[in-house]
């Protein structure tokens, strides 16, 4: 039963080769040269403009980079907004992933729960954001509770619905196999389906971040200060598109950060994906 179990979850010693080495080494270069070269056409577009209210230039950024990283923004350091931000994220991610994941396993485990709870879920994903957080914040006020209630169920659909279709389309032969060999269903869903599914389930976890990530703002529109998104918010009301602009690399530059981090899990735990 061991070795039909283990053959669910197929792992491999294989480090990369010189040839992937040097295509790192390439793709960081390409980067690196497409990041210089927007960086030219934004500045070259910014002193074609000559309106830093509608453009401001990479300078103008940099020195709001400083300000508000020295002095800060609204009484509160850039850290300290990205911070905050960051923790609600954290929180309605971990949340939205974790329930998203109970629901998907359910759903791709018990037919007639699929049935009934796959409108639902789709609903939901097809919601905007800003939909129900005005709902959101008549039901518990402006504090953090809002907030955190529209991230997770913001992220929670993405999971739900990878696991699910991963979940169901588990191997036959081995599902069949395990419990042939005495296995409960618990254990089958643990040694078996949910092996052969972290691959999709961690594209899931994925978009579920991103979707966390491009909610923030939305989360933050009200009482939104400390906090990255309450920081653009607040720029925008006052035209301060430098401010706006820093604000929304804070965001993408994090969000690249933590994507990396996750595919760096999902090599270390999903090491036989695409090699199989």
């Amino acid at each position: 039963m061991t070795a039909v179990l283990e053959s669910a979850a197929p792992t491999t010693t294989v480090g990369p080769t010189a040839a992937t080495r040097r295509n790192r080494k390439r793709h960081l270069g390409l980067r690196l040269i497409a990041v210089v070269v927007l960086l030219a056409l934004w500045e070259i577009t910014a002193r074609v403009m000559q309106n830093p209210t509608f453009i401001p230039s990479p300078a103008a950024v940099w020195e709001q980079l400083i300000r508000t990283s020295t002095e800060g923004y609204s009484g509160h350091l850039l850290i300290e907004h990205l911070g905050v931000s960051l923790r609600r994220i954290l929180i309605g991610s971990v949340i939205g992933v974790a329930a998203g994941l109970v629901v998907g396993v359910v759903m791709g485990t018990v037919p007639w729960v699929r049935v009934v709870t796959e409108p639902v879920v789709t609903f939901v994903r097809a919601l905007p954001p800003l939909a129900y957080f005005s709902l959101f914040i008549i039901w518990f006020g402006i504090d953090e509770t809002p907030k955190l209630w529209l991230l997770s169920i913001a992220a929670l659909p993405p999971v739900a619905v990878a696991t699910a279709a991963a979940v169901h389309a588990a191997p036959t032969g081995l599902v069949e196999a395990a419990r042939a060999l005495g296995a409960t269903r618990g254990e089958v869903v643990r040694d078996v389906v949910l092996p052969h599914a972290l691959p999709e389930i961690f594209t899931g976890i994925r978009l579920a971040v991103g979707i966390a990530y491009s909610s923030v703002v939305a989360a933050e529109t009200i009482n939104g200060v400390p906090g990255i998104g309450g920081m653009v918010r607040d720029a925008q009301r006052y035209s301060q598109t430098d401010v706006v602009v820093l604000g929304l690399f804070a965001i993408g530059i994090s969000g690249l950060l933590i994507d990396a981090l996750l595919r760096q899990a999902e090599d270390r735990l999903v090491p036989w994906r695409g090699r199989v």
